[in-house]
């Protein structure tokens, strides 16, 4: 076993695992007998016991096949299991369902989102919008509801430039979705006691103290994502300027806020020694508060890969031994992949492992580029190093999932980073005070106050800079989308040349050479086979949209509400109102596409009379079931209908 394994034993383990999470994901309609395999495995494992000592050495490689083959069956049966759950399999007819609120509910302009967990008749993950009103808005996580609908399947809008909503649904868990009216929903008055329900409720007590004691909105929008994980007080604008300053990694809980928390447990736990029984006793306590912590952010994957690389590091600690090492983030990967193996697929897990390698390898020689004098400027340095690696591990994945790169991230981090760690230090002296004010009666109301005033100025300070670098020329590099093997060839480029700098061989070099040729041969493929222009009208849900769509953007042209639509081979008419109505024709005008519009009154017969299509395409902007009722006409008339708010975008190449 330990000539297997050898001094890095998780990173040999999680090669099984992520062989079954690929194999399920690339082949989805292999059906191995996943029992055959994890027998197999056992036996394996058993006979390397069984077997005489004079075998167990030269038979040392069945115990790693078994192992391997144990593994590999383990995680594929946990796909197999989770990704039945994501199905879709609820009835086409209302049905009564009871579940339980998982996280606080989100409010939306038109209604409040939750998800729940249905306990009866299923057991699967949904996604409910209630209609707003004060019963909806007093939920609370834990909170069991019963409540009547038909549920609905996730649907793409279809659009060419929209990502895939399904599969992202599916990855985060979510089986189906449905709105619900006020009437076809209450509380049962029973909650649920589990302890990561628990949790969420303190998080929503902490919130609101929160929101009691700042007053203003961007700050403690602010201060709940640092500490909390909780982003959906954040606005658009400023989300939008945290990427754009290339400082959004702060704003989502990972090993920057863990290692904070970590500091402010242990240092609580102190007068528990260095030594002993006592610091045993101590780092227990502090992985079991630091596990709360996470629940209470909400479980993401880059803090549990956080927590899991600090437990590692507190169980060290118990044994003298320290560092954060590659096989401490392939322990992490391992636990989270075996137990959740779609997270692989999650653009928060990829960032979070990516940019933790990044600066496991690119760090230490960036590092020892310099050595600075003072401890100023050895924390300045170091800071800039750890922000560079992990910009140089990631931004391929930037450049693949959105298309950006923000230029002054060397910048900005340098005086926000700091800020951060700063500002959830004051969180968390406030949130104290806070606390010990509510219960003394006021009796540190002057002390609150100061506190209060740190932390909305701090978090005022760290807005104001991040604006003012988004407001720089050339801040983020835009639409600069890759593909997925452009993205890999870019990724071995840059560990492979990085590797060739500081050692000077042959081999990763030609290895950097040879991937940059195969990346620029593929944007060479992209350019010459790039996508004819089409003319696309698109599904946006209450409104009509038609625009030229090319080289991935969308060019607005001017589209009369009733006229022909600018197209160089077919004849393409759009119609937005009934002012053809009283219009009498000697022969049907012959058109290729016929677009309808905003007007709920069309009737299909008429227009047939005026006009002689060859497909009818009903756009979004016209009421459901208005839609609905013109494809069933259209279809009983033997006319080709494509109805967008169903079918999803329709485009029609130049």
């Amino acid at each position: 076993m330990n000539g297997f394994i050898g001094k890095a034993p998780f990173l040999r383990l999680l090669l099984p695992v992520m062989a079954g999470i690929m194999a399920c994901a690339l082949f989805p309609a292999w059906t191995p007998n996943i029992h055959w395999f994890f027998l197999t495995g056992l036996i394996f494992m058993v006979l390397t016991y069984v077997i005489g000592k004079k075998l167990r050495y030269p038979g040392r490689w069945m115990f790693g096949a078994g192992l391997y083959l144990f593994l590999f069956s383990l995680t594929l049966l946990q796909y197999r299991e989770q990704e039945r759950n994501r199905e879709f399999l609820f009835p086409n007819e209302p049905r009564y369902y009871i579940g339980i609120l998982l996280d606080i509910p989100e409010v939306k302009p038109r209604s409040i989102a939750c998800n729940v967990a249905i306990v009866y008749p299923y057991r699967q993950k949904v996604k409910l919008y209630l209609a707003p009103d004060n019963e909806a808005g007093s939920l609370k996580p834990g909170d069991e509801i019963i409540f009547y609908t038909r549920m609905q399947p996730f649907r793409n809008f279809g659009n060419p430039d929209d990502f895939d909503y399904v599969r992202y649904m599916k990855i985060k868990g979510f089986a189906g979705t449905a709105y619900i009216s006020a009437l076809e929903w209450q509380k049962t008055g029973r909650q649920s006691h589990a302890i990561m329900l628990r949790s969420q409720r303190l998080r929503t007590k902490i919130l609101a103290m929160y929101r009691s004691l700042i007053r203003e909105k961007d700050a403690c929008a602010l201060i709940s994502a640092l500490t909390l994980g909780y982003r959906e007080d954040l606005s658009d604008d400023v989300q939008e300027a945290f990427r754009a300053s290339g400082t959004a990694h702060v704003l989502a809980v990972s090993g920057l806020h863990v290692g904070i928390v970590y500091l402010i447990i242990d240092l609580l736990f102190s007068f528990l020694g260095k030594s002993g029984r006592r610091y045993v006793l101590r780092q227990g306590l502090v992985i079991l508060t630091l596990w709360y912590y996470v629940f209470l952010t909400g479980g993401s994957a880059s803090v549990m890969r956080a927590a899991i690389m600090v437990s590692i590091f507190c169980l060290g600690n118990m044994q003298h031994r320290k560092g954060f090492t590659y096989n401490t983030l392939a322990a992490a990967a391992f636990f989270i992949l075996l137990f959740s193996p779609f997270s692989l697929f999650d653009v928060s897990f990829q960032m979070s492992f990516g940019a933790v390698a990044a600066i496991l390898y690119f760090q230490p020689k960036l590092y020892g580029l310099y050595t600075p004098k003072g401890q100023i400027v050895k924390y300045m340095w170091s800071l800039l190093t750890v922000s560079t690696s992990a910009q140089m591990g990631v931004f391929p994945l930037v450049l693949y999932y959105f298309g950006t790169f923000p230029v002054w991230f060397f910048l900005t981090n340098l005086l926000v980073v700091p800020l951060i760690g700063i500002v959830i230090y004051a969180a968390a002296a406030l949130m104290t005070v806070g606390a010990i004010n509510r219960v003394a009666a006021g009796a540190m109301d002057g002390m609150e106050s100061v506190f209060q005033w740190v932390a909305e100025t701090l978090a005022n300070v760290t807005l104001r800079i991040v604006h003012i670098f988004e407001s720089l020329p050339f801040a983020q590099l835009t639409d600069n989308y890759i593909s997925f093997i452009q993205m890999l060839l870019l990724i071995t480029f840059v560990f492979s040349f990085t590797g060739f700098v500081f050692s000077h061989r042959a081999r990763p070099l030609l290895i950097a050479l040879t991937s940059m040729l195969a990346f620029q041969l593929s944007s060479l493929q992209k350019e010459i086979f790039k996508p004819a222009p089409q003319l696309v009208v698109f599904n946006n849900s209450g409104r009509s949209e038609i625009a030229l769509f090319a080289e991935g953007k969308r060019h607005f042209l001017n589209i009369p509400g009733n006229g022909v639509l600018p197209h160089f081979r077919k004849r393409v008419l759009r119609l937005s109102d009934n002012s053809l109505a009283g219009f009498i024709a000697e022969s049907p005008f012959r058109v290729d596409v016929l677009v309808l519009s905003e007007n709920a009154g069309f009737h299909i017969g008429q227009l047939l009379l005026l006009i002689e299509p060859s497909l009818i395409v009903l756009d979004s902007s016209l009421p459901r079931n208005t839609a609905n009722c013109m494809n069933a006409e259209c279809l009983r008339l033997g006319i080709d209908v494509h109805n967008v708010t169903q079918e999803g975008a329709f485009s029609l190449i130049f």
